[in-house]
């Protein structure tokens, strides 16, 4: 089932996290609950309100009326009413919640479904597609899931070092990422475009700049996606010079520890994957835009975008920089 419509429409362009634009159905199935929930307390409220206002008013002092109110020392069907109506609404909320609640943590995996591991580090994402046989970074590509043949994201969710939490509002709602401790999540995206999120567990220095990025494409743009994720670098002889001093700088310092890079000796798994670093249109989890200049500033000194970030400044001097900012950039 599609869900649009010119409210949802108009929620999105005020906010690309607004929970009351859901694009996905688990995010639909949320907001459908959240405002079952809010009609029923809006009621309750609308009820409780009119009585005390009614109460205060009819039964209010009056000038030269000194008469004793009439005492009442007990109603045994006030006493139920009051017992037997708030019980049986608990009971509304509970059943309706917990219907909610197994509806998306025990979905059944259709054939087809997409399988992605997230991992959360301080303070940037990897995303693994076991599926495909790659490791990409910080931007997530999904498909969008047509009506005819549902195909849903299903998102194993670890950690690797403190707690984390993934929250993109318009497509799903918040799972933790706790250490030693697998969860998961699902998505279920019904329009394509960019969906935005955010790390919602404080989780450090930088936790305000863990940012989420998901595209949700069309079937035929994600399997393009997928195979030019899964091609190798170029090899040294279709380099330029520039651009093969550049890949020797990065291979012989502490680059290659962290980071990894298919098809050469960079085999990293502290940092990011930067096979194709260059398809990606952010860097630092979405702190900046991935551009030539904000590439070289992220390699010669990361604080300055990233303030707190776990990345070391390399200290290579301005030719070395200029050399492995043409590498990477050459990382498509």
């Amino acid at each position: 089932m599609r869900y649009s419509g010119m409210s949802t429409m108009l929620a999105a362009q005020i906010s690309p996290t607004n929970i009351f634009a859901p694009a996905s159905t688990p995010a639909h199935s949320i907001h459908e609950l959240y405002l079952f929930v809010l009609a029923v307390t809006g009621a309750i409220f609308l009820v409780v309100f009119s009585m005390l206002v009614y109460a205060a008013v009819k039964y209010r002092s009056r000038p030269g009326d000194d008469r004793e109110p009439v005492q009442i020392y007990g109603s045994d069907q006030l006493e139920l009413a009051w017992t037997v109506i708030p019980v049986l609404i608990v009971m509304v909320l509970f059943l309706s919640s917990a219907r909610v609640i197994h509806a998306l943590q025990d979905a059944p995996k259709p054939p087809g479904a997409i399988e992605v591991t997230a991992v959360g580090h301080q303070f940037w994402w990897e995303y693994r597609y076991p599926q495909y046989g790659f490791v990409t970074a910080n931007e997530l590509h999904v498909p969008v899931s047509d009506d005819a043949q549902p195909t849903p994201t299903f998102i194993a969710l670890l950690s690797a070092d403190t707690d984390h939490s993934f929250w993109i509002p318009r497509l799903a709602g918040k799972t933790d990422l706790i250490a030693n401790h697998p969860n998961g999540t699902w998505i279920e995206p019904h329009e394509t475009g960019l969906f935005l999120g955010q790390c919602a567990q404080y989780c450090g220095t930088q936790h305000a700049k863990m940012l989420l990025r998901v595209y949700v494409e069309p079937r035929a743009d994600f399997d393009q996606w997928v195979q030019a994720q899964k091609r190798t670098v170029q090899s040294n002889a279709a380099m330029s010079p520039e651009v093969s001093e550049g890949r020797k700088v990065f291979e012989t310092t502490a680059c290659i520890n962290c980071h990894a890079v298919a098809g050469t000796v960079a085999d990293g798994r502290f940092g990011p994957n930067l096979t194709h670093l260059m398809s990606r249109e952010t860097l630092a989890a979405g702190a900046a835009s991935n551009t030539r200049e904000n590439l070289r500033l992220w390699i010669q000194n990361p604080d300055a975008i990233k303030p707190g970030a776990l990345m070391p400044a390399m200290n290579l001097t301005d030719k070395e920089l200029d050399e492995v900012t043409a590498y990477l950039l050459t990382l498509h």
